[in-house]
């Protein structure tokens, strides 16, 4: 809130010098009319051309107007009015008529200003508007402030502040300069209606009184109702907020209330404390009725190259009850701290960290710490409903060039589910990514090279069983040792390190005839050092104890474009057959080279005509490899585009590396198991800039079967934005799919006017006739005001009372539903509810 009558940069001597050069305009007897100066070298002297005192100007009369310099000589006063009149008996000056006072950047318009130099006061009379340096605008019928400008009152107020906020009240004082007391007030952050102004705001506070400590930088509102669109709905008798001219104040924020089935209902009271101008800390109680307090807070900072923050939360739990025995939660103390940064080294590098410990993996999943950067920062308000399944913390180093890239980083996960066993999970000592493109040609060609290092250990192997039948052996009691055919394994005990490197060289030739060549070369060169740790089962996949791998891949290749165009009336066709061969040796040391990053393997046209289709670096692609396709591309001159591309791929001689059986069996049931692959399609038609269409296919290279379909649709209409997904994929008995899986995606939004908008988002498992997931919500954003109501419903793993049923280590799931309320009032903060609505055995 601006300050009151204290923005009006008057001086009581430049006012009265000013009415007193009129008095001697008066003495000498010019007209009221005349223009005048009162410089120091001419004072009362005319303006006009004929500088005779009793002359008369031939113009229309223009407004008398006083210029005085400042004390120290550098702004001028100008006074402006229709009438300058001085009372001889009672002493007092009078500018009458539009009365315009400019002075050091500051305004002050009325109908009639008048000094009194017996008691020393000012008083502005009909439509008095202040305006001062910072664009804060005070309205008024009357303003009458002392002589130094400090002390004063206001008569029907109505002030307008640069931030948007505004306070009107039937009477204003202020004293000691910096203490404003504003009568039967009303505070608001929000615009006025533009087609009625008159119109109550969306809300606003009507109190008794609203005081304005500008020492302190404090509102206080006494005897205070919060009324929405004019209608009460909350009485306070007392309540307090920083000016909006605070950015950082130490004090209390918006509190938040949650409830659910862990710690009973809980209401959190935020304090805020502004440390330093570069540096803060919250502290964020949380008292709940089930389990008690828990305690959480935050310390940043920032620097001149960066930033970080330090995270911590703690409960001492008093009903244990909640958590089935011997679960994650069943403990007295559970916790969590947390920290963040990054600085920048210079222009192009920075290094950083983000780091998390706690007491048990479920406890940001029971207790959601708002400060943890997991509650706020990954969208993670649906921990528990199918949301964030692993904390990760990581310090990085990473540069950019204008043709490079460098990340080095070190990773340590830790995992939220109950089928997460920690000593399971990987730690990566450091993960090193190196990019480089030469920046002049090579052979008239561009050269490129690529390195990863990869370092992780592990404590325990990582085994996935597959095949739950019993007449394959794979029923209860199966294990890695006596039925390897039943499992998978994931990841290796021990250490495994690996250096890869690979250098490329492309170049594309267009020749007279339209067709497109490029020849190209890579060579990639792997070595590791790996010591498997003897396990159970561990050597029916991998040689376990120490070893030295290296292995070499060599390749050439040519790709072959001819794009045949055509012009119609109606816009332009393109038809493209596309040929790519490439020559290699046979991929080696398969199976010994353990696989950690190239697990994840889809065959579609996407990756078609990719050189390696692994997608990481622990497998490399053999063998020799044809793929071909033709793509076909329609641009309508009226808008609107056509795309569609088929294709296959051959594998002409050597192994194929798709097919071979390795820990993982990465590639088996892909598509590209065989020496002639699956055949991939895309097929996608965008009418307007309102709709796109998308379908992917991969059929089955015998019978034609569909193997893999993707149908998709988006819309950008008027208020609607749709998107929806249907995806139909064929077993794939090899790694654990035994049955097709069908399931639709959908999202959609619509905007109910400029600031409503309703959104809701669903997954539908359509072989169970089940939601997997769902949520809805109804949003209102405008100026000064934020609304956001959602409803999540999705399985959980980790809600207390799962379990894990040991013949198949698959963990039971239940459903959990919450419900999230949150409420923003500009100047004022953000306040929520959450509440876990129940949850059910699956």
């Amino acid at each position: 809130m601006a300050e009151l009558p204290t923005a009006l940069p008057l001086l009581r001597a430049r006012f009265v010098a000013a009415l007193c050069a009129a008095l001697a305009a008066i003495v000498l007897a010019v007209p009221a009319h005349a223009q005048f100066s009162t410089s120091p070298q001419q004072p009362g002297v005319p303006t006009g051309k004929n500088k005779s005192p009793l002359s008369f100007p031939t113009a229309p009369p223009p407004k008398p107007r006083s210029k005085l310099p400042q004390k120290n000589g550098k702004d001028q006063m100008l006074v402006q009015a229709r009438r300058i009149d001085y009372d001889y008996n009672n002493r007092r000056v009078s500018a009458v008529g539009n009365v315009q006072i400019y002075y050091a950047g500051s305004t002050l318009e009325a109908d009639k200003v008048v000094y009194d130099e017996r008691t020393k006061r000012l008083r502005a009379e009909g439509n008095a508007r202040l305006t001062d340096q910072s664009g804060n605008v005070t309205y008024g019928q009357v303003m009458d402030l002392s002589d130094d400008y400090r002390d004063g009152f206001v008569d029907s107020l109505h002030l307008e502040l640069a931030d948007r906020t505004s306070v009107a009240a039937v009477r204003a004082s202020r004293t000691g300069g910096n203490f404003s007391v504003f009568d039967s007030a009303v505070y608001t952050a929000c615009l006025p209606c533009r087609d009625n102004p008159k119109k109550p705001p969306l809300w606003q506070v009507k109190a008794a009184r609203i005081i304005h400590d500008q020492t302190e930088k404090m509102i206080y509102f006494e005897d205070a109702q919060i009324e929405f669109f004019g209608q009460p709905i909350a009485y306070v008798p007392y309540f307090s907020a920083p000016d909006p001219t605070v950015k950082r104040k130490t004090g209390f924020l918006m509190p938040n209330a949650t409830t659910t089935t862990v710690y009973g209902g809980g209401l959190e009271i935020p304090y805020y404390i502004a440390l330093a101008p570069n540096y803060d800390a919250t502290f964020a109680p949380v008292i709940t009725t089930r389990q008690g307090p828990l305690l959480q807070g935050e310390f940043r900072e920032r620097t001149i190259d960066g930033s970080y923050a330090i995270r911590a939360a703690g409960i001492y739990q008093l009903d244990r009850s909640a958590f089935d025995t011997g679960a994650p939660g069943d403990r007295n103390f559970r916790g969590s701290i947390e920290s963040s940064g990054q600085f920048a080294l210079n222009d192009k590098w920075v290094w950083g960290w983000d780091g998390i410990a706690m007491t048990d993996r479920a406890f940001l999943q029971d207790y959601r710490p708002r400060l943890s950067a997991y509650s706020r920062g990954f969208d993670t308000s649906q921990i528990g409903v199918s949301g964030a399944t692993e904390a990760k913390s990581n310090i990085y180093l990473t540069g950019r060039g204008d043709r490079s890239f460098f990340d080095i980083r070190s990773i340590y996960y830790e995992g939220f589910s109950n089928q997460d066993n920690q000593t399971q999970l990987p730690v990566i000592h450091p993960v090193l990514d190196y990019d480089y493109i030469l920046k002049n040609p090579v052979i008239g060609g561009e050269l490129s090279f690529k390195t990863n290092l990869t370092s992780l250990s592990r404590q325990n192997a990582e085994f996935d069983q597959f095949k739950f039948d019993a007449a394959s052996g794979c029923g209860a009691g199966a294990n890695p040792a006596a039925n390897a055919n039943c499992f998978l394994m994931r990841g290796i005990p021990g250490e495994y390190d690996r250096l890869s490197t690979k250098m490329e060289w492309r170049k594309s030739i267009t020749d007279p005839a339209g067709e497109v060549w490029t020849p190209f070369a890579y060579v990639r060169l792997d070595a590791a050092s790996v010591s498997i740790t003897s396990q159970p089962g561990v050597s029916n996949y991998i040689p376990t104890g120490n070893s030295a791998l290296s292995r070499a891949m060599p390749a050439v290749g040519l790709e072959y474009r001819y794009p045949f165009i055509s012009v119609q009336s109606w816009g332009t066709q393109t038809i493209e057959p596309i040929a790519q061969v490439i020559a290699r040796p046979n991929e080696t040391q398969i199976g010994r080279f353990p696989n950690e990053d190239a697990q994840s393997f889809s065959f579609d046209d996407s990756n078609l005509f990719a050189v390696d289709k692994f997608s990481g670096w622990d497998r490399v692609e053999g063998g020799g490899r044809a793929n071909v396709g033709v793509q076909y591309t329609a641009q309508f001159n009226q808008g609107g585009s056509f795309n569609g591309l088929f294709g296959q791929s051959y594998q002409l001689f050597g192994k194929n590396s798709f097919a071979t059986q390795s820990p993982t069996d990465t590639g088996i049931d892909s598509g590209l198991d065989s020496s002639v692959s699956d055949y991939v399609a895309r097929l996608q038609f965008q009418p307007n800039k309102t709709f796109v269409f998308t379908t992917r296919y991969r059929f089955d290279h015998e019978t034609m079967n569909v193997n893999r379909l993707e149908v998709e649709a988006q819309a950008l209409y008027d208020r609607w934005t749709l998107a929806v997904t249907y995806g139909n994929y064929a077993a794939q008995p090899n790694i654990g799919i035994f049955s097709r899986q069908q399931g639709v995606l959908g999202r959609a939004s619509y905007k109910l006017d400029a600031n409503w908008v309703t959104y809701g988002n669903a997954l539908y498992d359509i072989d169970s006739g089940k939601f997997v997931q769902a949520g809805l919500g109804l949003g209102y954003v405008d100026d000064c005001f934020i609304l956001s109501l959602n409803y999540l419903y999705g399985y959980s793993y980790d809600v207390p009372g799962s379990t894990v049923t040991p013949s198949t280590s698959v963990t039971q799931p239940k459903i959990s539903n919450a419900i999230m309320l949150q409420i923003g009032l500009r100047t004022f903060g953000e306040t929520g509810f959450s509440q876990s609505i129940g949850t059910a055995s699956q």
